[in-house]
């Protein structure tokens, strides 16, 4: 078989087996305009948020994701910007992917109360695999087994493609619904053929849905002693493939804990559980995924941490800003 061929095949069983092409995050507002682009500036301060994931970490070649972002709100033009960037690593290198973008978000105030946040995300994903990593039929001696030099030719093996997403953000001080989708355009992510349009050379659209909402368990005027119980949901669908998130948080003080449930499209997946500390301007979390599918037997659960920079600044004054959610966060 050419190697060509095999490439192609790859991405082929790629798309329709694994399903969703996009790497994801448990603790999905941690890094919140990696879930959502409308939410860059929606915190009203300037926030850095580092993420880290290994998964399935019983096996020798799981998947590794990082995910670093900045965003920040301008009060003068009401409006947010961010700068994301991530990467994603498969099978000890052999497919790497990080994407790098910018994105643009304008809050539009509807009343007193209520705003919404539409925002547009733009950038380049950078997808490449190792050629030396790959073993051919011809390499293999029978008795010393992939000793020998192959006369596969070594083609393309990085590609640049640009991509685009969009998002919006409705929330006040109780409550927040938002909805993106990624992947506006389904770029081409095929390595060897760049010239055609088939769908299952596209990297697919995905769409996202999520929300929820704040409730103070406790009656006190000061805000760093209410424990707050947070139910939320999220939605997400990539061609063929979906995945529900259904969980909450239970926040007091310093203290964050939380637990969800993931379902994805062919089964019950993993009961997820966090727990976080909330410091005046930094944020640890810490969760981990216990499998809970017939995959189970052969891995073991997958660990997530993340870091949340936060820097206030000097916002518009008045109280209609002051009653406004700052956004769902850790």
């Amino acid at each position: 078989m050419k190697f060509t061929l095999k490439i192609f095949l790859l991405f082929i069983a790629i798309s329709s087996e694994a399903f969703a092409q996009d790497p994801q995050l448990s603790q999905y507002y941690a890094s919140p305009i990696f879930t959502n682009p409308a939410m860059a500036g929606a915190a009203r301060k300037i926030r850095i948020a580092i993420s880290a994931r290994t998964q399935y970490t019983a096996l020798n070649n799981n998947y590794k994701t990082g995910v670093a972002s900045f965003d920040a709100y301008i009060g003068k033009v009401k409006s947010g910007i961010g700068f994301i960037s991530s990467y994603d690593i498969a099978g000890d290198g052999f497919l790497t992917t990080q994407t790098f973008s910018a994105i643009y978000s304008y809050n539009l105030d509807i009343n007193r109360d209520w705003a919404f946040n539409a925002a547009l995300q733009g950038g380049m994903i950078q997808k490449r695999y190792d050629f030396s990593k790959y073993v051919f039929e011809d390499m293999i001696d029978p008795v010393r087994g992939p000793v020998l030099a192959t006369k596969e030719v070594k083609n393309l093996e990085q590609i640049m493609i640009p991509n685009f997403s969009t998002g919006g953000l409705l929330y006040n001080n109780k409550m927040f619904f938002g909805f993106a989708i990624h992947n506006l355009l389904e770029p081409n992510q095929s390595f060897y053929y760049r010239d055609k349009d088939d769908a299952p050379l596209k990297l697919p659209r995905k769409y996202t849905v999520h929300g929820g909402i704040n409730i103070s368990l406790n009656k006190t005027r000061y805000d760093e002693d209410r424990i707050i119980f947070s139910p939320n949901v999220l939605f997400m669908q990539q061609r063929n493939f979906y995945q529900m998130n259904l969980g909450f948080y239970v926040k007091q003080k310093a203290l964050t804990l939380g637990g969800w449930f993931r379902q994805t499209s062919t089964n019950g997946d993993a009961a997820i559980f966090l727990i976080g500390m909330r410091f005046p301007s930094v944020k640890i979390g810490y969760s981990y995924d216990a499998i809970i599918s017939k995959a189970k037997t052969a891995t073991v659960g997958s660990h997530e941490v993340s870091l949340v920079f936060e820097i206030k600044t000097k916002g518009p004054r008045g109280p209609r800003y002051n009653s406004r959610l700052r956004c769902p966060e850790l």
